[in-house]
């Protein structure tokens, strides 16, 4: 009897500790054109159970071309899972597409209310364009994510591609998507950030 009551309060001081961290995100998350081992949701996962905290779960919830506009339905069919945390991560499609910033901005804010009413703390990824898409989208679109994070007080992580993007023995052979190594740090980086909120 006594033995039965030890595991049953291990088992509730497990699922207690136990953390689901969930990555909305588009092919950057989905781990394009790779082994979804490879992908940097499952990458960070295995950092932190690399470090002991083997109770935390990242789910990969990318989906290849996904935009900002798809954010709410997927936070909706995420939610049963109960994540306690969502790393926001959309928005490099709008951007590539050179959809108009207010409207993402609009679709990620709606997002992030929809997420907090479900349960979960929001960390916002910070996406950038590349050079060639001239500066005044460029600027614009980056100040969407700086001014969404302060007028919804959500902690803004670093640029998802930071040290990976351009680096073309990072990427795969389009130049846009992170190879296996490149992923690796991709979750490095992320994992990092995370650390505070976890």
């Amino acid at each position: 009897m006594k033995q039965c009551v030890f595991v049953a309060l291990c088992l509730f001081t497990f699922w207690a500790q136990a953390q689901t961290v969930l990555v909305i995100g588009d092919s950057l998350t989905e781990g394009y054109g790779l082994d979804p081992a490879d992908a940097f949701p499952a990458q960070m996962e295995k950092i932190f159970h690399d470090k002991g905290r083997k109770s935390i779960k990242v789910v990969n919830g990318g989906i290849s071309g996904s935009t900002t506009a798809s954010g709410v339905q997927r936070v909706k069919w995420f939610a049963k899972l109960k994540p306690q945390i969502l790393v926001l991560a959309l928005g490099a499609n709008d951007g590539l597409r050179g959809l108009v910033t207010a409207e993402s901005k609009k679709n990620l804010q709606a997002t992030i209310k929809l997420a907090r009413e479900s349960g979960m703390k929001v960390l916002l990824s910070k996406m950038m364009m590349p050079v060639n898409y001239g500066a005044p989208y460029r600027k614009e679109f980056e100040a969407m994510y700086t001014g969404l994070a302060k007028e919804m007080k959500v902690p803004l992580l670093p640029f998802l591609l930071e040290g990976v993007g351009g680096n073309p023995k990072l990427n795969l052979p389009d130049g846009m998507h992170p190879n296996a190594e490149g992923q690796k740090i991709v979750a490095a980086n992320l994992a990092k950030a995370l650390e505070s909120h976890l």
